[in-house]
């Protein structure tokens, strides 16, 4: 073989690529959105977001517990495994919800949330009471108690709030 035929002949060798022989994505696929909330197998706590809030919040008719969350939040991580032990405590008599405020910053804005952690309790779609930071586990289960011994009257004396926006008051 000549000089030429072999620096040819590498060239061609080093174009080939290495590694598998189908190519790997670089970005997944497009998963289908999802209308329903989510809760995971064995799980007491629904992961909620925008386009789930409303079926799962607003219209539900037993009293609902929100924790908003950031996942780079050290006391959201601090205060979800009392959350949810709670939301399996009182499985069937309350709903415990999250909601990622990164992920979903419409619902975070629409009610006013600020900081992480930050806990609202909801009565016939309706805010009854909020806590904000990484409160006692005790205040919040105590807060929670107090939701479910008013029962059914607890969203009925909530001043309603009218969603219609415009620009002039």
């Amino acid at each position: 073989m000549e000089p030429e035929e072999k620096e040819g002949k590498q060239d061609k060798e080093q174009e080939k690529p290495s590694g598998p022989s189908t190519p790997v994505p670089l970005v997944r696929p497009p998963q289908p959105i999802s209308h329903e909330p989510v809760k995971p197998a064995g799980e007491n706590l629904i992961e909620v977001t925008d386009l789930t809030w409303e079926k799962t919040v607003e219209k539900a008719t037993d009293p609902v517990t929100v924790m908003f969350y950031s996942p780079t939040c050290t006391f959201c991580h601090q205060m979800e495994p009392y959350f949810r032990a709670f939301a399996k405590e009182f499985s069937g008599t309350i709903i415990f919800a999250r909601i990622n405020i990164i992920a979903n910053h419409w619902t975070a804005e629409r009610y006013g949330v600020r900081s992480t952690p930050t806990f609202k309790l909801f009565c016939n779609g309706k805010p009854v009471t909020e806590m904000i930071g990484a409160v006692y586990p005790a205040i919040l289960k105590k807060t929670v108690e107090e939701v479910l011994v008013r029962g059914k009257e607890c969203g009925k004396k909530v001043t309603e709030i009218d969603y219609e926006i415009t620009g002039y008051g």
